[in-house]
């Protein structure tokens, strides 16, 4: 009887969860995304999650019309659509056209597919994990599963700009904004070697860091309370911030975001303020977020809580798309001054660094204004007498009236209409006037009224000549702009302009003015100079094929960094194949190197700061992009320089074009080796012929490495630099693949912030296959 009892009150319970579960069972199945799935740009479909909170699917980018990203955004109906944040983006920048199609294919991988391209240009690389299905987390989690419901990949594990409550940023792991631009799209949130969180921009500027360093750090964690947490063993908190709302149950969201003005912040909303409200950001005050107002600006901080950006050398008169104009190299005719900004403290961006010397103000001043290639000075004020000297064109800065520095910017004096010295004495007296006029009428110069008659006629001519030369000229820039008015410059879903052979024969007019091997001077219709080059028949008469050639432009098409060349558009019309990138003036390095008049403009400065750029633009390709992309073909002749006499790389990405065969050719490791000849060819002044690097070596290792210098260097050679050259040229050039240093570590070593050791000979026999290093081979100490 009591048996009987037990079962009679246990019964409902268990026919209640057996209920649960089972409604469980079938929501799950019910929410699960099968193999073949797909997602298109035209159909406006999504996945979304169980509770409706999130969805997955294309949207359309504000900032450029016709063009889409796919990724997580909230999905609830509490949340206007124009509020419903894009929490997660696949591929973090990737842009697709029209018709682009997402597809979970039957091998088990999300592949993104640009209709435009013809081609994939995302993929979850999962087709070997065994994967049965999708779905989309109630905490806005995608994720891929097995049969087993294990989940073999997900989206918190490769986080765009934004943590959800839940979510955690391993130590591998980091933030970057979902920017294009030349500034904010090298701002970051990840882990330094401490264990501590760090706001930085590009590799060498940290702006901002959390607190309790700890090598045991195992990540941080976005908390369902609205806690970024810093976790030490055993998933310990051991340092955390929160919002002003923390643990507020009538918040509904939450997300933590690394904004584009480089500030990390935490958002909540509220049914009552129906919007998303700031509750913490890490910097208080945004201008000591580095280069907030962007390039030659200075951020000042209102009372008010917002940023003001000024403009120290001036701006463009375009209305509201005014900007701040960059400060000109170029000689001032009337001579310089320097304009006082006080409470103000400047710095470069490009590079990051300034020349630091002890001297008082005045003395900075003068430094400044005696040194043609000084922009600007910060005179510190506080003590230390440091005089921060700025030589490039890249700058910016912020104001505080806290602030005891005092910055000086170099400006060109006003011209004057007439120079002192030709002025007059003092005018004639009115007395003296008759006795002048009776003298020169009793001495008429026949011959100086004939010349000056026979000059007046000379002037006439040639001014009639100048107006008709003019006249010409403009008809025909009319006539070659009617030529170029049909080109349409709509950006395709890279932003490249796609164009027809035809209208690259009208860029080029008919490629008349030719650069270099296959490559065009030509203009677009808006008057921007382009460098054109011809890929048809690259290797040997093979044509790219179409597909190939589309890929390979969706890939350099979202690369952008100041020393790659920046590609414009292509063309890819039957068998013709063209890159249209942006117009280097300068040319290539290797002009400069081979002739001797632009060799002497070359100072150690120049050359050492040329080789930077190229190990900088190297470092990105290999390690800041988010595929590996390989060179492949690293020569002077492929790196150019702009009006400043920056370095550009240019023809990344095409080592695989045209059929070429060099299974070598794409790993890093040939890149590496490239660059170590250059450094030594630039160095040398030997542009071909001969072995350079085996003489450089020997001349290095009997202590002669000022025999290696080029003699057409003027100036003077840092002997101290020249080393840190040569040893880490010698690392990049060995034998032993795995000897080399990365392109990260050269950048550090030339930058002189890492030391290098003597390198061993580069050029002893190769290891037979299968030898691995011992304990006493040589490595590079870096």
């Amino acid at each position: 009887m009591h048996k009987q009892r037990r079962f009679r009150l246990h019964s409902p319970l268990r026919l209640c969860l057996f209920l649960g579960w089972f409604f469980f069972f079938l929501s799950v199945v019910a929410l699960q995304i099968p193999l073949d799935s797909k997602l298109n740009v035209g159909d406006n479909n999504n996945w979304v999650s169980s509770n409706g909170n999130f969805a997955f699917g294309f949207y359309n980018r504000s900032d450029q019309p016709n063009q889409y990203s796919v990724g997580i955004r909230f999905n609830s109906n509490l949340i206007p659509v124009s509020e419903q944040t894009v929490v997660w983006v696949a591929g973090a920048d990737v842009i697709v056209g029209c018709d682009s199609i997402l597809h979970l294919t039957q091998t088990g991988d999300l592949v993104l597919f640009d209709h435009s391209k013809g081609c994939p240009v995302w993929t979850s690389n999962t087709s070997h994990f065994s994967v049965a299905s999708a779905s989309l987390l109630d905490n806005g989690n995608l994720v891929l599963l097995d049969n087993g419901g294990n989940v073999l990949w997900e989206s918190f594990r490769t986080p765009s700009d934004t943590l959800l409550p839940g979510q955690n940023l391993a130590i591998s792991q980091s933030l970057r904004p979902a920017s294009r631009n030349s500034v904010s799209s090298y701002y970051s949130l990840s882990m330094d070697n401490s264990g501590r969180l760090k706001l930085s921009w590009e590799s060498g500027v940290t702006y901002w860091r959390s607190g309790n360093s700890s090598p045991s750090i195992s990540g941080a964690i976005f908390t369902e309370g609205g806690e970024l947490q810093l976790l030490g063993q055993r998933l310990r908190p051991v340092w955390s911030r929160f919002g002003e709302d923390h643990n507020d149950s009538s918040v509904a969201f939450r997300f933590l975001r690394l904004d584009v003005d480089g500030n990390l912040r935490m958002y909540s909303w509220t049914n009552e303020s129906n919007s998303w409200r700031s509750v913490w950001q890490a910097v208080d005050n945004q201008c000591n977020v580095f280069a907030t107002c962007g390039l030659s600006s200075v951020c000042s901080f209102t009372p008010e809580g917002t940023t003001l950006c000024k403009c120290p050398f001036g701006s463009s008169s375009s209305g509201s798309n005014s900007k701040c104009l960059a400060p000109d190299h170029n000689k001032c005719s009337s001579g310089s001054s320097m304009v006082a900004l006080k409470h103000t403290f400047l710095y470069g961006v490009y590079p990051p660094n300034d020349n630091v010397t002890q001297t008082s103000l005045e003395q900075c001043k003068t430094f400044c204004l005696q040194d043609p290639l000084c922009i600007s000075v910060t005179v510190t004020n506080d003590g230390t007498g440091q005089c921060r000297m700025k030589k490039t064109t890249f700058i910016s800065g912020y104001e505080d009236p806290s602030l005891m520095s005092i910055s000086y910017v170099k400006v060109c004096l006003d011209p004057l209409a007439v120079l002192p010295s030709s002025l007059p004495a003092s005018p004639p007296s009115s007395s003296s006037r008759p006795l002048l006029l009776l003298k020169w009428s009793h001495r008429v110069c026949i011959p100086c009224l004939v010349g000056a008659a026979a000059g007046t006629l000379v002037a006439f001519v040639v001014i009639q000549v100048g107006i008709g030369f003019w006249f010409f000229k403009r008809r025909k820039a009319v006539e070659k702009q009617r030529t170029l008015s049909h080109i349409d410059l709509s950006s395709s879903s890279r932003g490249l302009i796609s164009l027809s052979y035809s209208e690259i024969m009208d860029l080029t007019g008919n490629f008349k003015q030719q650069l270099g091997p296959k490559v065009f001077k030509g203009m677009l219709p808006n008057n921007q100079l382009v460098a054109i080059k011809d890929l048809k028949d690259l290797e040997k008469g093979v044509s790219i094929e179409e597909k190939l050639f589309k890929c390979m432009i969706s890939v350099i098409g979202s690369i952008h960094h100041k020393n790659l060349l920046k590609l414009e558009g292509y063309c890819c019309e039957s068998d013709q194949r063209f890159l249209v990138y942006q117009y280097a003036k300068n040319g290539s390095v290797a002009k400069w190197i081979e002739e001797a008049k632009l060799s002497r403009r070359l100072t150690w400065r120049k050359r050492l700061e040329i080789c930077l750029g190229v190990a900088r633009a190297m470092s990105y390709l290999h390690m800041g992009c988010r595929e590996f992309v390989s060179h492949g073909n690293l020569k002077w002749q492929n790196v150019v320089l702009d009006e400043e006499l920056q370095a550009k790389v240019t023809e990344f990405g095409l080592w695989g074009a045209g059929g070429r065969d060099c299974g070598e050719c794409g790993a890093a490791e040939h890149d590496i080796a490239r660059f170590g000849e250059m450094v030594v060819r630039v160095m040398s002044g030997h542009h071909g012929g001969g072995d350079v690097c085996r003489w450089a070596y020997e001349e290095w290792a009997v202590g002669r490495a000022e025999k290696v210098v080029d003699a057409r260097i003027e100036g003077g050679v840092d002997a101290e630099e020249l080393e840190r050259a040569l040893r880490i040229s010698f690392w990049c050039i060995q034998v032993d693949e795995r000897l080399r240093p990365t392109m990260g570590e050269v950048v550090k070593v030339l930058e002189g912030t890492l030391t290098v050791d003597p390198p061993p000979s580069p050029f002893a026999c190769r290891r037979p296959p299968g030898k691995r290093l011992s304990d006493s081979d040589s490595e590079p100490n870096l």
